[in-house]
């Protein structure tokens, strides 16, 4: 019994330590931590592309799966909307540029999917599930304002709702940036 309750409060502390170290997340306001992927066609992006535009950074667990699939399209009806506001959208996952590509063309995806395959971004994101033999991101998601500070944060996104969030908060944004200007 007593080695019972050992191992118990060993599993109970593992994972303690696992959800607190996984759950770290960025300040608002903060710099956001600079990139340098590649896309679904090998075209390397950095933060610093995206300067002076407003950025969706979304991260996600994995190509053509169902809730990734319908963050990806709803990212992708809503683009013209957050182009219209000055952003761009870019997701991120830890699956390579050939799986980004046969998952961009399937689904008709109109911006960069990056391969975050060493994993690094998705960590300096606070966005990476590491179990060991597996690793992938969490489904975060990073508004990132014109001078490359996090505007707003979306952890444990919806997979449904994420895009039309970022929109409504993009809008709310610049409205009060608009009346701080006027």
């Amino acid at each position: 019994m007593e080695s019972f309750t050992i191992i118990s409060s060993l599993l109970v502390l593992g994972f303690m330590f696992w959800f607190f170290s996984t759950n770290k997340t960025l300040q608002l306001g903060q710099h956001a931590p600079d990139f340098r992927l590649p896309d679904q066609q090998d075209k390397i992006h950095t933060l610093s592309d995206f300067h002076g535009k407003w950025l969706a950074l979304y991260f996600y667990p994995k190509d053509d799966t169902p809730g990734c699939t319908k963050q990806a399209c709803s990212f992708r009806d809503g683009l013209e909307d957050l182009v219209h506001l000055g952003a761009a959208v870019v997701g991120v996952s830890v699956d390579d540029s050939n799986s980004h590509a046969e998952f961009a063309l399937k689904y008709q995806l109109q911006f960069p999917l990056l391969a975050d395959t060493t994993t690094r971004t998705a960590a300096d994101y606070h966005s990476l599930i590491n179990l060991g033999f597996v690793k992938f991101a969490r489904r975060n998601t990073f508004l990132i304002d014109p001078e490359g500070k996090i505007a707003r944060m979306y952890l444990s996104a919806s997979a449904s709702r994420n895009s039309t969030e970022v929109l409504a908060d993009l809008k709310r944004l610049q409205a009060k940036e608009s009346y701080k200007n006027s």
